[in-house]
């Protein structure tokens, strides 16, 4: 029994000092910071309680982008507070912030002002900035061989907010619209207090074993990691689908209440699965154990052969002492290294003091590319401002395409717009799925640079728009999907770029700034022109200002309908716009390519060096097949 109970407890400590458990608590928190993406389902009961018009909603929505996007607080506390502190700062945020908006909307405490509850959107919408910042700097930390995933994966889940708290509200809450303001105040703040003190650093199994890791070991790690990620994206992809099906069959048929209820429980286990990793982890400790002694053994027969032909030809001592210190530095014991490193950094000595090795001092007193940068210092670079505003290019873009799709639909003659919505959010949630995944394979595989795939992704968008402009038969849904994958890579390259350039030690506040680069896009885009050009265009179908007469019942009837709502029909509405939009992008592909060029020599010394250690190895491994 007390042999049961301590196997028990190893396993339950096991499992909390995984790195992927940390994983899987962020992924919960990350399904509760895309809050923002439910205000299209809160605006209606606003508008009917609190007796405000479009344009007050429209007001509430620009609160709303500034709270979801403006996480300068969050990015500089992050270096000042623990995680799980910043963690609490956000729940209490959210809690008070769309708490007290319920509690207005249900008349249980007496109205605000409309100033008061723009402040109370936006301080609620900014708890997900905590969120947000507390996730990936503690993933893109514990996970840092594999940025591009992780945070693909991250933003991913946040992508998918909306739709997952549509799913529950269906399932508890409907049709009392109310309701759901009290479940975003409630279930995001419940969520963050029980993984608050799951996400911390947790190291790598490698950098834990420093100094007493083979390079088998690390083969091992890097082959369960990959198995580990494939499983995670498998689960993505049935959530995903899952969605995407329970969408249309609550949109085509009349689904039951019961059925939803199943739906949901059906949502809660996919939500649950990734659980098996870390489980599987300390369960199955033995058998990964025996597979990592037998790739040892392997690893230990092939540097028994490699010491053996050093030593039947010797090259230059110094060469071998170089070469070992960066190829198999982490097969030796503490000991020796140090030895060996003592013995390289005196030759190096002598060798400059004789002057068979010159020195270049380094001009500047600032970090170069891919080390640890502060905001000030990175907001003195080409580069941050070529990735900033590429990144207003492609996602401001895309921005105003999701905020005004409701109209889009409706222009081009489709009744139901919350299908295109929906839909749009599971493309926006593939698009940073496959976007880091992508920008993975072709950092470390190709040694290429990561904006590579964000200039891919500018061209699929501008080739949506142009789709989107033309409004022919199916070019809604084919417009939507290319705008929606290319929105949602955006968010799991820029995050990933910017680990690498400017280090992770300033991480926090480095993202945040970023992440401006979204707010400022949706006010150009969607805000100014978007919106300018509609109403004008409507304007001209009203006929307005063709009227030449005036008589007073024409006076009448100007002021009647100039309060109403203006609505204009067909793919003209946004035509102009989405034309701009067009040239907009292509403009982010030509600040993507110059980042790509400026940066290439940054990926190769980041990943240059493993492509020829993995090369290294497959060409060993190769020959030693052909001679047995």
């Amino acid at each position: 029994m007390k042999e049961g109970t301590r196997r028990g407890g190893g396993d339950g400590q096991k499992i909390w000092n995984n790195r992927w458990f940390v994983l899987v608590a962020a992924m919960w928190l990350q399904a509760c910071a895309g809050i923002g993406y439910m205000f299209g389902a809160i605006s209606p009961v606003l508008k009917t309680s609190l007796g405000y018009n479009q344009k007050q909603i429209n007001r509430l929505g620009v609160a709303k982008d500034i709270g979801d996007s403006v996480g300068l607080l969050a990015g500089f506390l992050c270096d000042v507070l623990p995680t799980w502190a910043l963690i609490l700062l956000g729940a209490l945020q959210n809690f008070l912030g769309y708490g007290w908006l319920w509690l207005t909307v249900t008349h249980r405490v007496p109205p605000l002002h409309f100033a008061l509850i723009c402040v109370l959107i936006g301080v609620g919408t900014n708890g997900e900035s905590y969120f947000n910042t507390a996730a990936l700097v503690t993933c893109v930390r514990n996970f840092s061989d594999n940025r591009g995933p992780v945070v693909g994966i991250l933003k991913g889940f946040a992508g998918l907010s909306g739709a997952i708290f549509t799913l529950i509200y269906t399932a508890t809450f409907a049709p009392d619209q109310a309701s759901i303001s009290f479940m975003v105040a409630v279930i995001p703040t419940l969520v963050a207090i029980l993984v608050m003190f799951v996400l911390r650093h947790v190291p790598s199994p490698a950098a834990a074993l420093a100094g007493r890791s083979s390079s088998a070991e690390n083969d091992v790690t890097r082959v369960q990691e990959s198995q580990n990620f494939r499983f995670l994206y498998g689960v993505c992809l049935a959530l995903a689908a899952y969605l995407l099906i329970t969408i249309l069959m609550q949109d085509i048929a009349d689904v039951s209440h019961t059925v939803t209820v199943a739906f949901a429980y059906g949502l809660l286990f996919l939500l649950a699965l990734p659980l098996v990793i870390p489980f599987r982890a300390a369960v199955m400790t033995t058998e990964s154990t025996s597979s990592k002694q037998t790739l040892l053994e392997d690893c230990k027969s092939r540097k028994e052969k490699r010491t053996h032909n050093n030593h039947s030809s010797p090259p230059h001592t110094d060469e071998v002492l170089f070469s070992e210190l960066e190829d198999e530095k982490e097969t030796w014991p503490e000991n020796e290294r140090q030895q060996r490193l003592d013995r390289a950094s005196s030759r190096l000595f002598r060798a400059v003091a004789q002057g068979a090795i010159k020195l270049k001092r380094r001009q500047k007193a600032g970090p170069r590319r891919g080390e640890d940068f502060t905001m000030k210092q990175a907001a003195v670079k080409a580069d941050f401002w070529l990735l900033f505003f590429s990144v207003v290019c492609g996602a401001g873009s895309g921005l105003m395409v999701i905020d005004n799709l409701g109209q889009i639909s409706q222009s081009l003659g489709f009744a139901n717009a919350h299908i295109f919505v929906s839909m749009l959010s599971i493309w926006n949630f593939l698009g940073r799925i496959s976007g880091g995944y992508v920008s993975e394979i072709i950092a470390r595989d190709y040694v290429f640079p990561r904006p590579i795939v964000m200039a891919a992704a500018q061209a699929g968008m501008a080739i949506g728009h142009v789709l989107l402009a033309f409004g022919c038969p199916g070019s809604l849904y084919a417009g939507s999907l290319l705008v929606g994958l290319g929105y949602g890579s955006h968010w799991s390259v820029t995050p990933a770029t910017a680990s690498e350039l400017f280090g992770l030690k300033h991480f926090g506040i480095l993202y945040n700034v970023l992440t401006i680069a979204n707010p400022a896009g949706s006010l150009i885009f969607s805000g100014l022109i978007a919106g300018t050009l509609y109403d004008r265009e409507a304007q001209k179908q009203r006929g307005l200002n063709a009227l030449a007469f005036s008589s007073v019942a024409t006076e009448q009837f100007v002021i009647q309908n100039t309060d109403e709502a203006l609505l204009c029909e067909g793919a003209i509405c946004f035509q102009e716009t989405l034309f701009i939009m067009t040239g907009v992008c292509i403009l982010g592909i030509v600040l993507n390519l110059v980042l790509v060029a400026r940066t290439l020599p940054v990926y190769v010394t980041l990943y240059g060096k493993q492509r020829e250690l993995k090369d290294h190895k497959f060409e060993g491994s190769s020959s030693t097949v052909q001679k047995g």
